[in-house]
């Protein structure tokens, strides 16, 4: 029996990717340094795949920032503003895309389908010259190969890289993107004659569009596009890999009809509706790559349950020609479980990272060969029982308080309007305020500092005497810039959600936990075991401390609900619904605390919110109804006074956009710059916004400083759509990632673009 895995971690297990690419930008290390690690990390990962005995092992899933990105390079699609003069495209070209530079900004970066990584977004039109420019699918399939390592190519197909690109700058909005087919097709010609001569005998394009709920003409491009390829793909063996949900009827049946495809990758974790449309039918002599071990979450797999399912499938695909795969890339789980050394050992026995669930798919083919390892699966089966009968896992006092909260909406009984009325008395803002969204530069000194004290190496005093120094740099830094609203900077975390797991009752942590979210940056989702609670306050203490620093508003800042349940490994014995409810009340704990304390604004982040929404729209309504309310539910209980901010990071919003006005917030401050200011196209539609909202006026992701001009060109573009009283200015997102000589100037030119408009608007009056 044979064993696939759809794809793996980049980083490497002690994140050394991640610093090979931060040195090789910050122009200390050179091109050739960059690429010695990352040919070390993915001969790594292929000879620990093929040592452990996969058969199908993934190349060309790594990647310096995003597979999608790899892709454009591949087609050639190099937007116009960056100048690519044609050739293989190189780093300068790649980053530019991806970052930006100091003259042009990057393009779009969104969320991945419902998960934590991004992808940078193709720009397409019909004057786009697609040409073959880079060749990396076929040099990894060779350096695997000169390893002694044969490998499945992997490559993004062309109708999903299609699906999910937009319209370029100037191009109509309705410019019918899966137009460009016959125009890339040919590339990918080119790319499968080049891996056929360097002996590649499989070959495996990502579909996961194919999830989603497409029209017709969409899935018609699938049929159109295979078609197209089949010469070519003549003499290869074809897997087209879907993941993250159900594959609908329709998607299932054009999808297995493919007479050029050899097998057929589906999500039976995410996806187990896709079981019954194969028992009931599967193509006769095609491959059923069955995705039975979850790559997006880090319990270990219930091998018996799991072999009992596969058994099944047997007998509908035919024992030759079923094989046991991931459910979708590993990338979207930590990478070795083997580096927690000081994870609680009952706890970590429930567990199992990218290189476990690698073991566990091949134990699971083995097991089907009749080649069961019974000490691995007792141990198992002992680690499932463990799990469910382990009294840390359930709170009778936290399940009673979450089961009463049923009967109410939670809704502040006070509209919005009058709540801004009453907030505006007490802190007389000026129109247009300015903030930002939280946290600001992490220098070498903090992170230092943090470290120390983590490993009890500077005492308790000596870490809040070093940290409220740090708070005051920023306060005052923000005093000298003039901005409205303060922050304290966040320098007591290093992560937003890992910062609050840290002080809930229900969650564990890892030291090497690391996955990648873009680029460079990572984050180590916390692990949701049992019932949450909120043991003492979490953040009232600096948040008091900020607060005493200046007369202005200072925010407090929280994580909300739902983004701490997207961004953690969250427990899968109980709805994610009743997790977030439990979440909701211990950060409703800590609302309310912090206005006892004085704090009048308080942030309570839902940069996660659109990331959880469900692929398929069916199930839309029930996760919406659920996330908005365990938000209201957090701040339900507060004064009209005491002013409500949310922010939410990269997505698509316009489609949920009555949901976040459902939220009730007083204040939204939310991504624009980086995708095109497209948030602005639903007011412009006629939605309309009676709280505060503030569209990012530039980018933070990028090291580019945005001038005073831009940003009020960009601020007037949103007074076009939204009221002035209503209006903020705040750069996109939080700060941590750059640097203080990234910050200082862009915040000073966001400030003078405000004081600059207030000023015209004034003399217009």
């Amino acid at each position: 029996m044979a064993s696939h895995i759809v794809g793996y971690p980049r980083m490497g297990p002690k994140r050394e990717l991640k610093f090979a690419l931060e040195s090789f930008w910050d122009g200390k290390s050179s091109a050739e340094d960059l690429e010695k690690v990352a040919v070390d990390l993915r001969s790594s990962i292929w000879k620990q795949m093929s040592a452990a005995g996969i058969k199908y092992i993934p190349s060309n899933t790594f990647s310096y920032y995003d597979q999608v990105l790899d892709t454009t390079a591949m087609l050639g699609a190099v937007p116009p503003r960056y100048n690519w003069t044609g050739g293989e495209i190189g780093h300068s070209t790649y980053f530019s895309m991806a970052r930006g530079n100091a003259s042009v900004p990057a393009m779009e970066m969104t969320k991945w389908f419902d998960t934590n990584y991004h992808f940078i977004v193709p720009e397409l039109g019909p004057d786009v010259n697609f040409s073959y420019a880079s060749h990396k699918a076929v040099n990894e399939y060779k350096e695997a190969k000169e390893l002694g390592v044969d490998t499945v190519p992997v490559l993004v197909g062309p109708v999903t890289y299609l699906l999910l690109s937009k319209p370029a700058k100037g191009v109509e909005k309705t410019f019918p993107l899966l137009s460009l087919l016959e125009k890339i097709l040919p590339i990918y010609k080119e790319v499968i004659a080049e891996l056929k001569a360097a002996g590649a005998s499989w070959i495996q394009f990502d579909e996961p569009t194919l999830v989603l709920d497409l029209e017709s003409h969409q899935l018609e491009a699938f049929t159109k596009a295979y078609a197209e390829l089949e010469s070519s793909l003549s003499g290869l063996n074809v897997i087209v890999e879907t993941y993250f949900a159900d594959v609908p009827a329709a998607a299932y049946k054009i999808l297995t009809s493919l007479s050029a495809v050899t097998g057929f990758g589906f999500d039976l974790v995410r996806g187990t509706k896709t079981l019954d449309l194969i028992r009931s039918e599967f193509p006769s002599g095609k491959y059923l790559f069955a995705g039975i071990v979850d790559g997006r979450n880090i319990w270990a797999n219930d091998l018996d349950a799991s072999l009992i399912t596969l058994q099944s499938l047997e007998g509908v695909v035919g024992k030759d020609k079923l094989v046991v795969s991931t459910s979708s890339s590993l990338l979207h789980t930590a990478v070795d479980l083997i580096n927690e050394t000081k994870l609680d050992k009952e706890i970590k026995s429930w567990l199992a990272f990218a290189a476990q669930k690698v073991v566990e798919v091949n134990a699971l083919a083995k097991a089907l060969s009749g080649d069961k390892d019974e000490e691995f699966f007792s141990a198992n089966a002992a680690a499932q029982a463990s799990r469910k009968s382990s009294p840390r896992v359930n709170n009778e006092a936290v399940q009673k308080a979450a089961a009463a909260l049923k009967g109410s909406d939670h809704r502040r009984a006070t509209e919005v309007s009058a709540r801004l009325d009453a907030q505006q008395k007490k802190l007389n803002l000026p129109i247009l305020p300015t903030t930002t969204i939280g946290s600001f530069p992490q220098t070498i000194e903090l992170r230092r500092v943090r470290r120390e004290y983590k490993a009890k190496k500077i005492s308790e005093e000596e870490y809040i005497k070093s940290i409220k120094e740090e708070i005051n740099k920023v306060v005052k830094l923000q005093e000298e810039l003039d901005i409205d609203v303060l922050v304290h900077g966040e320098p007591e975390r290093n992560d937003m959600v890992e910062y609050f797991g840290e002080q809930l009752s229900g969650f564990a942590f890892t030291a090497n936990g690391w996955v990648q979210s873009y680029g460079s940056r990572c984050v180590k989702p916390p692990i949701i075991y049992g019932d949450v609670s909120r043991p003492n306050p979490m953040t009232v203490f600096w948040s008091t401390a900020a607060q005493s620093m200046t007369k202005r508003p200072m925010k407090g800042m929280l994580t909300g609900p739902v983004t701490i349940l997207n961004w953690s490994f969250v427990r899968n014995d109980q709805p994610r619904f009743e997790t977030c409810y439990q979440i909701a009340l211990a950060i409703k704990d800590e609302v309310e605390d912090l206005e006892k304390a004085g704090i009048t604004v308080i942030q309570i982040d839902e940069a996660a919110l659109r990331e959880g929404l469900p692929l398929r729209k069916a199930e839309h309504d029930f996760y919406l109804d659920w996330a908005v309310h365990s938000f209201r539910i957090t701040n339900s209980g507060v004064e009209d006074t005491t002013q409500i901010h949310t922010h939410m990071c990269y997505s698509n919003f316009n489609d949920i956009i009555h949901s976040i006005i459902n939220m009730d917030a007083d204040v939204i401050t939310i991504e624009n710059s980086r995708s095109d200011e497209k948030l602005l196209s639903v007011f412009r539609e006629g939605v309309k916004y009676g709280a505060g909202i503030g569209p990012g006026v530039y980018d933070i992701h990028s090291p580019r400083i945005p001038s005073t001009e831009e940003i009020a060109d960009r601020i007037n573009k949103m007074l076009a759509v939204l009221e002035t009283n209503i209006l903020w200015v705040n750069p996109d997102c939080g700060l941590k990632t750059r640097k203080y000589g990234e910050v200082k100037p862009a915040l000073e030119n966001m400030v003078s673009a405000a004081k600059l408009l207030r000023t015209e608007l004034a003399s217009a009056k």
